[in-house]
């Protein structure tokens, strides 16, 4: 069973927490969290890029020249894919690039990804967080004592507007609470500050 050190918003060891190796401490699936991660940027498209085919450019309705006999090539439409101004052929239509990936799969993805930022020690257990203002600097003077300089996802018990808005002004650094939390983002920041009722609530939720 996996131990880390809880700190306060000073930077200073406040205790210890015994993690659920069910949630953090399970061997590390790179190939689901990789299958998760895709899946993940996939669903983020927006699928909205569109070209015009040849029959959607305007003009070009009459026959440039005639069949035969003038020494070129024939053509049909100044429209046609190769006449610069024509439509684009086999090019990218609407469409949407969602698919599903199973609730096993996603949960085994966080699980693993979790797992290798304890232990990579990239998780920092933090006592308590509030924020009775909207007030980066306060974000900001805590990541300097707890002395991280990296990319950092902070995750909240349930969701607080205050400190998710506060957090979002520095850069490379995300909040986020138990309901929303998913692989891409653990994985996409270097070290991961969970609060101590976060713990808790992911372990009632996953373990």
């Amino acid at each position: 069973m996996p131990t880390v050190d809880v700190y306060n918003t000073d930077g200073q060891v406040v205790g210890s927490i015994d993690l659920n190796e069910n949630v953090f401490g399970v061997e590390v699936n790179t190939s689901v969290m990789h299958e998760v991660v895709v899946n993940y940027l996939a669903n983020q498209r927006q699928g909205t890029q569109s070209t015009l085919t040849r029959t959607e450019v305007r003009g070009g309705g009459i026959k440039p020249w005639r069949q035969k006999d003038t020494g070129r090539a024939r053509q049909g439409s100044i429209r046609a894919p190769q006449w610069v101004g024509g439509g684009v052929a086999l090019g990218p239509k609407p469409r949407d690039y969602r698919y599903r990936v199973n609730k096993k799969t996603r949960q085994l993805a966080l699980k693993s990804a979790l797992s290798s930022k304890v232990e990579d020690s990239d998780i920092i257990v933090l006592d308590s967080l509030t924020c009775d203002e909207y007030k980066t600097k306060q974000i900001a003077d805590m990541l300097k004592k707890l002395d991280v300089t990296e990319k950092a996802l902070i995750v909240l018990p349930e969701a607080d507007k205050k400190i998710v808005n506060s957090a979002r002004n520095i850069k490379g650094v995300d909040a986020t609470y138990v309901g929303s939390i998913n692989t891409y983002e653990v994985l996409n920041h270097t070290k991961c500050i969970i609060l101590k009722d976060a713990v808790t609530k992911l372990e009632e939720v996953y373990a």
